[in-house]
């Protein structure tokens, strides 16, 4: 088989997974309505918020992350023993560059690849984006074209530990916009599509991110809650606060923090408790609804007991506080079922 075919089929495999229970192979196909995302990159923190009206947002804030925990498992890192493993580059915001990301995705699984690179029209992937088709303005153009320049400075650095060998990658290796044939063309790196084979990869449901429209801490606080096996251990204010990778101080990060979590419930995607103990701060994760819901009106208040649980203890007890509440049935009735019910109103008022 030729080398391009092999690429081929290296792509083609990024997008699967073995269904665990069934041993079925699944392939994740993105659609407008999803998009595959490695559960690495989603739990890092590389798309955060960005605070572009601060003059060290609009500069390009350079930004470096240990990755080598959660990419140590590649057959590069294995093979050559690469065990210093970074991501570098300009920090990446979730309201233009996640998008431009969901972009790369959609474009390497659903249109040809001709080695290791995809061609496709402009208005394409800006469709491939999320993006209205409509917007595809000169604006737009430029938006674009300084996100692609920000994912490709983001580079991977493999490197051994008393070694002087390393190796050095780029989440996208090129990416090339014509203006003569008005077409977007994207390199990635073969020796790095392995990184979306790991057993754990998410679909993300577009959905929340378009239902979070500007809100950017919620958006990658979603990336990140999503990214979690079912039934997740109470997460500690501090592990989210770390995901979003914020500067300012520790009491602004927290009502940061809050604040993304309950635009989370009101657009009906979890229900959670917010538990203390000592000087630490959890969230009890009740659900996810990646497809959402209308959120439910305030109920009564969660019980007193989940103030002493902390991680280690027995899981089922700490998913399980509040259970989840069935929703409810909404019935039209008939002009006879009315007059009766207003008869049976005025005899109880009579009372």
């Amino acid at each position: 088989m030729s080398e391009n075919g092999n690429k081929n089929i290296a792509i083609v495999e990024a997008f699967s997974e073995t269904d665990k229970k069934s041993g079925e192979v699944v392939t994740l196909v993105p659609n407008t309505n999803n998009t595959v995302q490695p559960v690495a990159l989603m739990r890092l923190g590389l798309f955060v918020p960005t605070l572009k009206s601060t003059a060290r947002g609009r500069k390009g804030q350079m930004v470096s992350m240990d990755a080598s925990a959660e990419l140590k498992q590649l057959s590069l890192a294995k093979a050559e023993g690469y065990e210093d493993i970074r991501i570098s580059g300009v920090r990446l915001d979730m309201d233009n560059d996640f998008k431009t990301w969901v972009g790369i995705i959609h474009a390497f699984a659903k249109h040809k690849v001709v080695g290791d690179t995809v061609t496709l029209p402009f208005v394409e992937f800006v469709r491939l984006c999320g993006i209205p088709t409509a917007r595809s303005s000169a604006k737009l153009r430029k938006r674009l074209d300084s996100s692609l320049t920000r994912i490709a400075t983001n580079t991977i650095s493999f490197r051994s530990k008393g070694s002087d060998e390393y190796y050095v990658t780029h989440l996208v290796q090129t990416a090339k916009y014509s203006t003569k044939n008005d077409t977007v063309s994207l390199q990635a790196d073969p020796k790095i599509f392995e990184l979306y084979q790991f057993d754990k990869k998410v679909l993300l449901q577009l959905r929340a991110i378009n239902e979070l429209s500007r809100k950017e801490s919620a958006q990658a606080l979603y990336t990140f809650i999503e990214s979690l096996p079912p039934d997740p251990a109470p997460i500690s204010l501090a592990r989210l606060r770390a995901r979003l990778n914020l500067t300012s101080r520790t009491i602004t990060q927290n009502a940061t923090v809050r604040k993304a979590m309950e635009q989370l419930r009101e657009i009906g995607y979890l229900d959670y408790t917010e538990v203390k103990r000592g000087s630490s701060v959890y969230f009890i994760i009740h659900y996810r609804r990646p497809k959402l819901r209308p959120a439910l009106p305030p109920t009564k208040a969660a019980p007193e007991e989940p103030e002493d649980i902390l991680p280690g203890d027995d899981q089922e007890d700490i998913i399980d506080v509040v259970p989840e509440e069935k929703d409810g049935e909404m019935v039209m009735l008939s002009k006879e079922e009315l007059a009766i019910l207003e008869e049976l109103r005025k005899a109880k008022a009579r009372k």
